[in-house]
């Protein structure tokens, strides 16, 4: 390529492309006769077309490559980048018509052949662009996978999962193909060719224990739980430090009616660096349950408690917290929802059961300064004026809570349950303030709420 030229194209963005042939024009000839002023107002206007796209004037863009075009029809650059202003200008018939003579003029051009097929892709002509990257595969095994993708949008399924066995076979197996390959089994129902795809890989590569999760996975998904299992124990036998396949094997313990070993699997979960917090979190919701059902293993709920406790997550605390709650032990639980809402201070489900439990446990000053502090946080929620005045009342300050609790009655909407807690604390209010007459009117007003059942 011409040093100018390909300076030009380096500097207003576009592609430097090999082998491209200016033969036609002599970029570096000195303008000594009439041609010479033929290549001057050629390489002028190549450069305004290019300097006019840096600028994003697209038209004038495209009117000086026109006038290039009129000087010498035969330089495929020309139409390439004509092809991408039109594309541009969302003149997309005449985009084509560009990529197409640009490839036509230097058809072992990768880079003309790469915009084509990706204008036909912008395009959802998937036809047109099984064509273009058929051609694209023999300079880099990439586009092969990119012919496979193409062929599972126009449903020949068939001829994608042959590409991706070559691409397997060749290059081992990856992530992105095997998704792929998820999706074709999806589409088609073939659920036994994807478990014969993974147990040959398991056959084929045994020290692979991601072949094995997958097929675990796969077994379980199809309720085929026996298999599962004894592929996981296979797992283990090959792989003893294997932390993942406990993810598994801690249910099948479970189902298996084997406590002990699904305790040990879960204390594994837990304590691993390697599993996601979310997993944990879901083995331990499922042990919580388990222990719900089978209390004596309490000591060991404890035990792992301690464990995910330094993970700093909310949502583990929150869990423990509902346990615990549950369990009927409130002190417990306020301590692990304290916990959580430290972590996860916009939590509002979180802050209204630790409120709840400081009027539980009567602890009314820190009820009292919490709820006052949520009102500012939510003013138009009615339980934080209830709290607060139900606080206030223990402590003995009924003209606050009198205010506060009336003003929480206007946001109150459609809640009964709520509204004679609010008439049944006023009342206890004015009891407090010696007003007898009403304190009997809220006291009435309390009771002649009905409660649907």
């Amino acid at each position: 390529m011409n040093k100018k030229i390909y300076i030009l194209l380096f500097v207003f963005g576009s592609f430097c492309f090999p082998q491209i042939n200016y033969a036609q024009v002599d970029f570096n000839k000195k303008p000594d006769d009439d041609l010479g002023v033929v290549e001057d107002q050629f390489q002028e206007l190549f450069y305004e077309a290019l300097k006019q796209k840096s600028i994003e004037n697209f038209d004038r863009s495209v009117d000086a490559l026109l006038k290039c075009i009129e000087i010498d029809k035969s330089v495929p650059v020309l139409y390439f980048e004509l092809g991408k202003n039109y594309i541009l200008l969302k003149n997309f018939g005449a985009a084509e018509d560009a990529l197409k003579k640009a490839s036509s003029l230097d058809p072992e051009n990768e880079w003309y052949l790469d915009a084509l097929y990706g204008y036909y892709v912008s395009q959802n002509d998937y036809d047109k662009a099984i064509k273009a990257v058929k051609q694209l595969v023999k300079y880099h095994p990439d586009y092969k996978e990119d012919l496979a993708a193409l062929y599972v949008r126009t449903k020949e399924y068939n001829d994608a999962l042959k590409i991706l066995d070559e691409l397997d076979t060749q290059f081992g197996i990856s992530t992105a193909r095997d998704i792929m390959r998820n999706q074709i089994y999806n589409a088609t129902g073939r659920k036994k060719d994807q478990i014969k795809n993974l147990e040959e890989r398991v056959e084929d590569h045994p020290e692979n224990e991601s072949n094995y999760l997958a097929l675990i996975y796969r077994y379980s998904e199809n309720n085929d739980k026996e298999k599962a299992f004894e592929t996981a124990k296979e797992l283990l036998k090959i792989n003893p430090n294997s932390q993942l396949v406990h993810l598994a094997l801690y249910k099948f313990y479970i189902d298996d009616n084997n406590a002990e070993k699904a305790i040990e699997s879960m204390k594994i979960v837990v304590k691993s660096s390697e599993i996601k917090p979310d997993s944990k979190l879901k083995v331990l919701s499922d042990f919580v349950q388990f222990v719900s059902k089978n209390p004596e293993y309490e000591d060991d709920l404890v035990e792992v408690t301690s464990m995910v406790g330094d993970n700093n997550n909310s949502k583990t605390l929150i869990e423990l917290a509902q346990y615990y709650l549950v369990k009927n032990n409130k002190l417990k639980a306020l301590e692990y929802f304290e916990a959580a809402l430290k972590l996860d201070t916009n939590n509002f489900n979180v802050l209204r059961n630790v409120l709840l439990l400081y009027i539980d446990l009567k602890k009314f000053d820190l009820a009292k300064s919490k709820s006052e502090e949520a009102l500012l946080n939510y003013p138009s929620q009615p339980l934080f004026y209830l709290i607060n005045g139900v606080a206030l009342n223990q402590l003995n300050e009924p003209k606050k809570a009198v205010d506060i609790l009336e003003m929480g009655l206007d946001y109150l909407i459609d809640d009964p349950n709520m509204e004679k807690d609010f008439y049944t604390q006023i009342s206890s209010a004015y009891t407090l303030l010696n007003n007898t007459s009403k304190a009997k009117k809220f006291s009435d007003k309390a009771d002649k709420i009905k409660i649907p059942n």
